[in-house]
Formats: structure tokens, C-alpha cells, sequence
């Protein structure tokens, strides 16, 4: 059974976020797992503007290439060139030092808890 933090809301698409102010984005450890080795993240710059529901990026794995999808509307803060410049931390720590980006918010889309997020997904 996975265990997804209690403190982060989720989206179906397998992104999560916090509430801090920017928001940090990242992708859930069944999406980290899903896709296996992660090799190549294409991410949003600095300064542009996310819409919740629209894809913001790609994450490409040994297995697959899979869209990012905004789980908030804003302006994007800052991008992890941590996770960018070594992928695998995606893989390693998705709710620590694999997150992808920071979002100064002005709407967020469609969430879910961690309870529903576990249900949707068989946890």
C-alpha cells in the first residue's frame, strides 16, 4: 500500500502540490513508478504562465515519454535545476528533492486528498 503525505493535495493526473507560497509541484511516487528510470524532464521557465489542467511539460523515462499537467493557474517562480540536471532524484525523492516547479497561484484546479488520491490510484 503506498503511502502519499497528508499534507499535499493531488490531482488524477498524479501531480502533487503544497500550500506553500510559491506552491511546489511535483509528480506522485506511483507516477515516479510507473514510468520507471526518469532520464529527461522538459519543465516550464521562470516567468511563464500555468493554466490548471494544461500540460506544462514532459517527463521522459526509459519506458515512456508522459505529459505534466498544471495543477494550478499562475506564474511559474522557480524550477528545480537539481531535478533537471539529474532526473533520477524524481525517482529517488518525488516529494522532497525531485519536485519539478514553484508556482506563485492564482487558481487551483481539481484536488484531492491524500486519502482520495490513494483510493483513485488502489493504494
Amino acid at each position: 500500500m503506498a503511502d502519499f503525505p497528508g499534507n499535499l493535495q493531488y490531482t488524477a493526473e498524479h501531480e502533487w502540490l503544497d500550500t506553500s507560497s510559491p506552491a511546489v509541484i511535483g509528480i506522485t511516487s506511483t507516477a515516479a513508478e510507473a514510468l520507471g528510470d526518469i532520464v529527461y524532464l522538459e519543465l516550464p521557465e521562470v516567468g511563464a504562465s500555468v493554466t490548471a489542467g494544461a500540460v506544462i511539460g514532459e517527463v521522459e523515462s526509459t519506458k515512456s515519454v508522459s505529459e505534466l499537467y498544471s495543477p494550478v493557474t499562475g506564474t511559474v517562480a522557480e524550477v528545480n535545476q537539481a531535478a533537471i540536471d539529474d532526473p533520477s532524484l524524481v525517482n529517488a525523492e518525488p516529494y522532497a528533492g525531485g519536485w519539478l516547479l514553484k508556482v506563485d497561484v492564482t487558481a487551483t484546479g481539481p484536488v484531492l486528498t491524500a486519502d482520495e488520491y490513494s483510493a483513485l490510484v488502489g493504494g
